[in-house]
């Protein structure tokens, strides 16, 4: 009996060491040679060869425009208006008489100090004929004298008075929107309207502590606004700052732009590139080439895969995609130059990246290439 049960063990022990070893070592093996000896289908992507172009470095940054000469009108004294001389938004000249206060009290002075230095003038003279004379003394002709220059004083004080009342252009430029209206009480101070010089315009702008030494005066300025996509205004370095910002380890840059027109506004946002140096030839790819890591810059090369008949069509022609690690260096427009990693003619992988690894099979179909949209978003 127990020669039986004995027999019976071994031969179900048998049984289910042979089921395991089938599930876990031979299924396995065979799945995976069956496998491996699949060739997946070639990956269909776009691609185009690098090129090599004229590059003059462009030094980037972000500026923010500024009115060559800029203030708020504002009375020194207080005062009723009785008169406006402008609209909003308006073109002045300068010395353009723009607001006037209440001067009707000063006018009566104004009467009243002239009057009073005719008959000090009078006086004086009077007194100066009968000292040729030797009829009065030095005394009462100095005393005359004294009369008279405190009458001329007086009289200038009131002039003064009439002249911070009548509030006149410092310099030409275009009004901003108007801040008063007629029969109103100004106080002193109140800004009244707001006064721009327009033409010329500056640009002021921060540029990296390493790219000081690229930086001249006079240098050509490019800048781009949003509010005219596509438009470019070219000016010129004008002044650098003496110092470099501790805090930001940059240096401001002022550059001046001619605006005959008035486009540019002060306080609009500015792209602002310098161009610096002298025209390089470079290799460049799309900017959809490149592959951003922690690891470093790469893009797909793609070598033509040898052992393959002659294709009856060129797209039909299968790649290998060689991964490489470039330097990249200058972004213009939809394109980046490399530095290094990668020669002209070279054909780069422009979409379909996250299908690849290195040594992967592909075809390439430029029909469906990626098209970058008009208008770029902000960054």
């Amino acid at each position: 009996m127990i020669k039986r049960f004995l027999i019976a063990l071994i031969i179900m022990s048998a049984l289910i060491g042979g089921l395991a070893w089938f599930k876990l070592v031979f299924m396995p093996t065979m799945i995976q040679e069956f496998l491996s000896s699949q060739t997946p289908p070639p990956a269909t992507i776009t691609a185009e060869p690098a090129k090599t172009e004229d590059w003059v470095e462009r030094l980037p940054a972000i500026g923010t425009l500024i009115a060559l000469q800029g203030v708020e009108v504002a009375s020194q004294v207080a005062g009723l208006v009785t008169s406006i001389g402008f609209e909003s938004g308006q073109d002045v000249e300068k010395g353009a008489k723009l607001v006037q206060l209440d001067i009707s009290v000063e006018q009566a002075d104004l009467a009243s100090a002239e009057a009073v230095l005719k008959e000090a003038e009078i006086s004086f003279k009077r007194q100066a004929d009968l000292l040729t004379k030797s009829v009065t003394s030095e005394a009462n002709v100095d005393t005359a004298r004294v009369k008279r220059d405190s009458a001329v004083a007086a009289l200038d004080r009131i002039k003064a008075l009439i002249g911070q009342k009548t509030i006149l252009a410092p310099f030409t430029g275009r009004l901003g929107i108007r801040q008063v209206e007629l029969g109103q009480y100004i106080s002193p101070g109140l800004s009244m309207v707001t006064l721009q010089a327009l033409d010329p315009i500056w640009v002021d702008f921060p540029m990296p502590e390493q790219n000081v030494g690229k930086l001249r005066v006079g240098q050509v300025v490019d800048l781009t606004v949003d509010a005219y996509p596509g438009q470019i205004f070219a000016g010129t370095i004008t002044s650098l700052d003496a110092r470099v910002s501790k805090e930001t380890r940059t240096l401001l840059v002022r550059g001046t732009l001619p605006n005959p027109d008035r486009t540019l506004l002060p306080g609009m946002f500015a792209n602002v590139a310098v161009i610096a140096g002298e025209p390089k030839r470079l290799v460049t790819v799309p900017r959809t080439a490149i592959t951003y890591s922690l690891y470093g810059d790469s893009v797909y090369v793609l070598k033509r895969k040898e052992d393959q008949p002659t294709p009856a069509k060129p797209e039909d022609t299968i790649y290998t995609a060689e991964r490489r690690f470039i330097k990249s260096g200058q972004v213009r427009d939809e394109r980046v130059a490399i530095t290094s990693g990668l020669v002209e003619g070279e054909q780069v992988v422009t979409s379909g990246q996250v299908k690849l690894t290195n040594g992967s099979l592909v075809r390439v179909d430029n029909s469906q290439a990626l098209v970058p949209p008009a208008t770029r978003p902000l960054q």
